[in-house]
Formats: C-alpha cells, sequence, structure tokens
C-alpha cells in the first residue's frame, strides 16, 4: 500500500505530476488510469480529449465518475493506479446519487498492494464563492484535500508545473 497525493490549482500540472509518478511506480506492467471525469458538454469532452490525447496508450482505461471505492477493490490489487481526479469525484457525488465517502475509498486504497496515485484540485486559495453551494463544495474539497494529504506517504503540490514535496 503506497498512496500518493498531487494537489495543485488549474493546468498546474498536477496530472502530468501523477502520470510520470505512475509510469515509475508501475515498472514493466501497465498503470490504471481511473478516470472521474463525464462528458457533460462540449469544453469538458474537449479537456478529456486532451487528457486521453496526452497519456496515448500508457495506460489501462476505468472510468468511474461516483464510486471510486468500488472500483479501487475491483483492480488488479498488484496495480499502479492513478485516479484523476478527486475534485471531479466530490463534485459528481455532491450533484448526482453517488454515496461514497472520502474514508471509504482511503480504506479501498490503503488495502491494495500496488500504488494508488490521486490527482486533486487545490480550490481554496480564491476568493469566497457567492453562490452557498459553491462555498460548500469549496470546504469540502478542502476537507477531502486534508484526509487524503493525511493518508499520503509522498504529497506533491504543483505550481507553475514544478513540483514541491510536502510530504
Amino acid at each position: 500500500m503506497s498512496i500518493y497525493f498531487v494537489a495543485g490549482g488549474a493546468r498546474s500540472g498536477k496530472s502530468r505530476k501523477g502520470e510520470e509518478l505512475a509510469l515509475t511506480l508501475s515498472g514493466a506492467s501497465k498503470p490504471i488510469f481511473i478516470a472521474t471525469a463525464e462528458a457533460v458538454d462540449d469544453e469538458m469532452t474537449k479537456r478529456i480529449q486532451k487528457h486521453q490525447n496526452d497519456r496515448g496508450d500508457a495506460f489501462s482505461l476505468v472510468e468511474e465518475p461516483k464510486n471510486l471505492s468500488k472500483a479501487l477493490k475491483e483492480i488488479d490489487t498488484h496495480a499502479t493506479v492513478l485516479v484523476d481526479c478527486l475534485t471531479l469525484w466530490l463534485s459528481n457525488n455532491m450533484m448526482g446519487e453517488g454515496s461514497d465517502s472520502n474514508e471509504s475509498v482511503i480504506a479501498a486504497a490503503r488495502a491494495r498492494k500496488g500504488a494508488t496515485i490521486f490527482i486533486s484540485n487545490e480550490v481554496g486559495e480564491g476568493i469566497v464563492p457567492m453562490h452557498p453551494v459553491s462555498r460548500e463544495f469549496r470546504d469540502l474539497s478542502g476537507i477531502m484535500n486534508q484526509q487524503f494529504a493525511q493518508a499520503a506517504e509522498k504529497v506533491y503540490f504543483m505550481k507553475f508545473g514544478i513540483a514541491q514535496e510536502l510530504k
């Protein structure tokens, strides 16, 4: 069980860092990419396509927008897994019927023998959102990031494409 946590702002290099870690940690095996994004509009479809093009065929893909703990339990326990990203997973669970929890995802990751790398956005460093749901999301995201960072052996914060190792 090795948990890695990579966080940062938009376009900070989080996904690239996570992909580099996954490819390094997986050795000769093909890592598994768990995608939490859903193509709900044209802009998100383009973002997903860009990430897919950047990754190429270096990863096996599992799409799971809501139930990460179930996905982690069903994947080969020895495989290296990259989850991108927790922030979208949180949003999907807030807006949908998902019932997965931070604790259940962390427990599923701890039960695995292979490395699990989680990507998340840092959304709490900006202005206070005006809308109550946006404030709730910001607060839940901050709590989630703290829990995953505490569970991780290694924590990286991305800024301007540069990884700062925090733990």
